[in-house]
């Protein structure tokens, strides 16, 4: 994930990659959302809930891409915020990285446990654990309670993109928009 040439903004696959998540992720809780109003054991409700494992595994590949790009240097932000900003930062990110490997992985093994496939482009992924209907209850509740802390985490992740833009007026926000140079 290299940077442009301009040191106060992302490069073009960070932003690129930092916007993909976000389109899978409104994917991943839409399919949910929406499967709430399908009839159990319809056509359509299969479909969104294969959808939604097509987007949770995509977002499982692409997020090894995103830790990678975290080994090389950030641009700044200016004026650089007060230590416990930065803090709560890294725990964000912290949080964002392991909703985005941690629910995945519960899927797989739920869904091994409960001797169910896991396809993913037409790749059947192989089971890591023997058929266990108890335990995959307990990998689903886990699962879906990671799941629903991601709806907090991604809007918390949200308000202070805008918070830093519109309240404290640094660069944090413009730095990760498309299509844009280094200025406000």
């Amino acid at each position: 994930m290299t940077r442009d040439n301009a040191v106060n903004r992302y490069g073009k696959l960070s932003i690129t990659m930092h916007w993909l998540m976000l389109a899978l992720f409104v994917g991943v809780y839409a399919c949910v959302e929406i499967k709430g109003y399908m009839p159990k054991g319809s056509e359509a409700r299969g479909l969104l809930m294969g959808f939604h494992g097509l987007f949770g595994a995509s977002i499982f590949a692409l997020v090894w891409i995103r830790l990678l790009g975290r080994l090389t240097p950030r641009p700044p932000i200016t004026p650089k915020p007060p230590a416990w900003q930065t803090g709560i930062s890294h725990l964000m990110h912290l949080a964002l990285y392991g909703l985005m490997i941690a629910t995945p992985i519960l899927a797989w093994l739920m869904l091994a446990a409960g001797d169910k496939p896991f396809p993913y482009f037409g790749f059947h992924v192989p089971a890591p654990v023997a058929i266990d209907p108890d335990f995959a209850k307990r990998l689903k509740y886990w699962h879906e309670l990671i799941g629903s802390t991601g709806y907090w985490l991604i809007g918390l992740h949200a308000l202070a993109g805008l918070f830093h833009h519109y309240w404290v007026r640094d660069n944090t926000l413009v730095r990760m928009l498309p299509g844009r140079t280094g200025s406000r």
